[in-house]
């Protein structure tokens, strides 16, 4: 298995063993754009792995701060009352990154930054940028991800389109 995302095309394929295409689901990411410095709020770029998987076994729109489970359940109704929450639902893929000095180690450190592919509320917009560096999918299509993804699968994320010239 490997992950591809493109931030040009607001997708993210899953690629078997293979490297045929299996699946692909629009994603929101950075409204920042690209960037991988501490405190940008950019999605990084370049080669990662699945460090962490988080959230096994939580129902869909689990609320999660801190990569645990709040108890909370996403309504409308809570996020009504929490209108400025960055909301991190259902299950949570932590990123590593593999390339020391552009996002490994120091200022530039994926993990540390807690950037996640991780479920949004039912009213995120995908296709579009719209995270604070996170890589947002709808509920169900994590579901699907998180259940065909083990730990240390490889997570590339590019600025270009992932088949340039394709239809989308």
């Amino acid at each position: 298995m490997r992950i591809l995302v493109s931030l040009a095309e607001q997708h993210l394929t899953l690629f078997d063993e293979a490297g045929r295409a299996i699946r692909k689901w629009p994603v929101s990411t950075a409204l920042r754009g690209a960037g991988e410095r501490q405190g940008s709020y950019c999605t990084p770029r370049g080669r990662h792995i699945i460090r962490a998987k988080i959230g096994s076994g939580q129902p869909e729109n689990a609320v999660f701060v801190g990569r645990r489970p709040t108890g909370e359940i996403y309504t409308p109704e809570l996020g009504a009352a929490h209108p400025g929450r960055d909301w991190i639902l259902t299950r949570i893929l932590w990123l590593s990154g593999c390339e020391p000095g552009f996002n490994r180690l120091g200022e530039v450190d994926t993990m540390r930054r807690y950037i996640y592919i991780h479920g949004a509320p039912p009213q995120a917009r995908m296709g579009t940028p719209g995270s604070h560096g996170c890589i947002r999918m709808h509920n169900a299509d994590l579901l699907e991800l998180f259940a065909l993804t083990p730990i240390y699968t490889p997570v590339d994320i590019i600025e270009g389109e992932i088949f340039p010239g394709a239809e989308k």
